[in-house]
């Protein structure tokens, strides 16, 4: 079953985002009608969410060509063309779904570079939207996948948020889940509150009552008090860059979560797309990790919780060993321990 949730609505003069700063509390809509608001939405947070940015970005990119001057030469094009990629490339660099969906859009033009500028626009928006429908059947099957690993009534702990909103609709880890719960599987979940953003308590639980799915929402640093009780079957996360050798790049907190569960006996899975690993990296310490404004620590919503002047430091992901992880669950499998040859397969088995 899919998730009835519409966070990006890519329209031929606009992209409308659902915001999701707002949420839970407004269900609102960005309407971003330029290359640069949509690039501004992605760094701002409006989006959120490896492939979410990607199919944004995509979508972004073909709707900065719509509006593009007619270039004075083919070299003007390439100027213009550059700078819109440019700046997408520039908001968010820990998700490597930006930069695949950045590429996949430079592989449209190239296929497209002999014809009128007409058809070329006509092409991106066409590759924007398969990008988008893709990631969707891409989800599923990352449902698909990890749907045996999920036992009859058992509770899975989640951190951050990695579901519809997280990207072009259904969910990875959160997939995982409505495909377990779809099957009768009588899952409950345990989610995260994931500081300092909030994803886990303000996204997470509302997609997840939407569907009518078991949730209990818990602080950070709960989640040892749970597993030490023996009320955590299994952990699944998403990713937002996966090196080589089964590193994986998430949320601020994950690392901390996996060392919990390896010292609990408890299964941690991580549930991304194939895209979302970068085999030109040889291990997660190569990942770059983004910075954010130390308002997002301060202050929750709009309300200070500590000095304005206090120092703060902000990484909004960590890296996660591959030790600590079970298995990465793709669209096409699922890749095991040891990480860096089953990942190499799994690319194999794709690439037919």
């Amino acid at each position: 079953m899919e998730s009835a949730i519409n966070a990006i609505d890519i329209q031929q003069d606009q992209i409308r985002l659902l915001d999701q700063r707002k949420l839970p509390l407004v269900e609102e809509y960005v309407a971003c009608q330029s290359y640069e608001e949509t690039a501004r939405a992605i760094t701002d947070m409006v989006v959120r969410g490896a492939p979410a940015i990607g199919v944004t970005a995509a979508a972004g990119i073909a709707l900065g060509v719509q509006q593009m001057p007619e270039p004075a030469s083919e070299a003007d094009f390439d100027a213009q063309f550059d700078a819109i990629c440019a700046a997408m490339a520039q908001t968010r660099p820990t998700a490597v779904n930006l930069f695949w969906a950045i590429n996949r859009m430079r592989e449209c033009l190239q296929r497209c570079r002999q014809a009128p500028l007409p058809q070329r626009r006509e092409a991106l928006w066409q590759e924007a939207h398969h990008l988008h429908e893709e990631d969707i059947r891409l989800n599923r099957q990352i449902g698909a996948h990890g749907l045996d690993l999920v036992p009859p009534q058992s509770t899975v702990l989640t951190h951050c948020n990695a579901g519809a909103l997280a990207t072009a609709g259904y969910g990875t880890a959160l997939g995982v889940i409505r495909a377990a719960h779809f099957a009768g599987r009588q899952v409950q979940v345990l989610a995260d509150e994931t500081r300092p953003f909030l994803q886990g308590a303000r996204l997470t639980t509302w997609e997840l009552q939407r569907d009518e799915i078991p949730v209990t929402l818990i602080t950070d640093n709960m989640a040892g008090y749970f597993m030490q009780q023996g009320r955590v079957d299994l952990v699944i996360v998403g990713a937002d860059r996966i090196a080589a050798n089964g590193d994986v790049a998430n949320k601020i907190g994950t690392y901390s979560v996996a060392i919990l569960a390896k010292e609990h006996g408890i299964p941690f899975y991580v549930a991304a797309p194939l895209s979302t690993i970068d085999r030109s990296l040889s291990s997660g310490a190569e990942i770059p990790i983004e910075q954010r404004h130390g308002d997002e620590v301060r202050m929750v919503g709009s309300q200070r919780i500590a000095a304005a002047d206090i120092e703060v430091e902000n990484p909004a992901f960590d890296v996660t060993p591959a030790k600590y992880v079970r298995g990465i669950i793709t669209e096409v499998g699922v890749a095991s321990p040891p990480h860096e040859s089953t990942i190499a397969a799994l690319f194999s088995a794709a690439n037919g």
